[in-house]
């Protein structure tokens, strides 16, 4: 059974829903086994462009035997997926696991008196925006109790608004934490850093050093600006939290740590991501019996909730 994908620059797409799968190989476009998520990325990308088509990279998300690739194209975004070795991609997947208990967190963590929380993010990385929305309200019922922050993957995917972006979130949390909450979740609903800015009194002065002192500390925009020194010559790199990524083998946005576990949270809402916090303490604080919002926070810049179950991410 046969449907067909409306693509606006007016190339068809064929999905094979049932049985079939499209053969990347056959435009000569063959694999080694093992390719990341990005290679694979890459090259369905170029199946589109060599098939007449025009796709931009959302995101990448592993899901075990394959990856799951989100595609843009035009103004609408697609889910398609492709075997690890790169030769098959199929435009449409089918959850065969629809009863499996996907709300338990993945790793249970070890228990201290002041939970480590870490979570790693690219600022326009639509999954990592889910989880930073997931993230705010237990920040700011647990901030007192327990180590919280916002840390970065080592390179970005969605162009140098996310090195600047990503830049103004990493100083006015080193600098004006008082101020941080307030500054993200009015970024993560408007998408409008300058506005945020002003509107939260972030002083720009302080800002601007930081952001230079960072720059020239970790060399962010030279390293954007000579693509020879890109992640798989696609990747700008972002090196403020390399070590960290390298520490805790982080891929892609987002990833969550707690007490140097990697974890999963499912759904990514903020009541799952409390009671897994929480769960952390040797002894819970009482904050930890107040009951957040169990909807999963919306994808992307803006409100709403997102109940789908989705839990992917932006690299491998």
């Amino acid at each position: 059974m046969l449907k067909k994908l409306l693509i606006p620059t007016a190339v068809i797409i064929v999905i094979v829903l049932i049985g079939g799968a499209f053969l990347l190989g056959q435009k000569g476009i063959l694999f080694k086994s093992g390719f990341s998520g990005q290679e694979v990325a890459e090259k369905v990308i170029k199946y589109i462009s060599d098939n007449g088509g025009t796709a931009s990279l959302v995101s990448i998300t592993d899901k075990g035997g394959v990856y799951e690739i989100r595609l843009k194209i035009g103004s609408q975004e697609y889910d398609t997926y492709a075997t690890k070795d790169g030769t098959l991609l199929f435009p449409e997947g089918y959850s065969l696991s629809a009863t499996s208990t996907q709300n338990d967190a993945s790793t249970e963590v070890e228990k201290k008196d002041t939970p480590d929380v870490k979570l790693f993010i690219m600022s326009y990385c639509p999954y990592g925006l889910q989880a930073q929305k997931m993230f705010l309200p237990v920040y700011d019922l647990l901030k007192n109790k327990a180590n919280m922050g916002i840390y970065f993957v080592d390179y970005i995917m969605h162009e140098k608004k996310e090195i600047d972006e990503n830049l103004n979130q990493y100083c006015v949390q080193k600098n004006e934490k008082d101020k941080f909450s307030n500054y993200l979740s009015c970024f993560v609903q408007s998408g409008d850093s300058q506005k945020c800015l002003s509107e939260t009194g972030i002083d720009q002065t302080k800002l601007s050093s930081c952001i230079s002192e960072t720059d020239a500390q970790y060399k962010i925009y030279s390293q954007y600006n000579d693509k020879s020194t890109w992640l798989n010559g696609s990747f700008p790199k972002f090196d403020v939290n390399s070590d960290l990524n390298e520490k805790y083998g982080v891929g892609g946005s987002p990833t969550i740590v707690i007490n140097d576990k990697v974890v999963n949270i499912s759904p990514r809402s903020p009541e799952k991501f409390k009671e897994t916090v929480c769960s952390a303490f040797n002894n819970a604080p009482a904050e930890c019996s107040q009951t957040l919002s169990s909807d999963a926070a919306s994808t992307g810049i803006g409100g709403g909730t997102d109940n789908s179950g989705s839990t992917g991410g932006c690299g491998e």
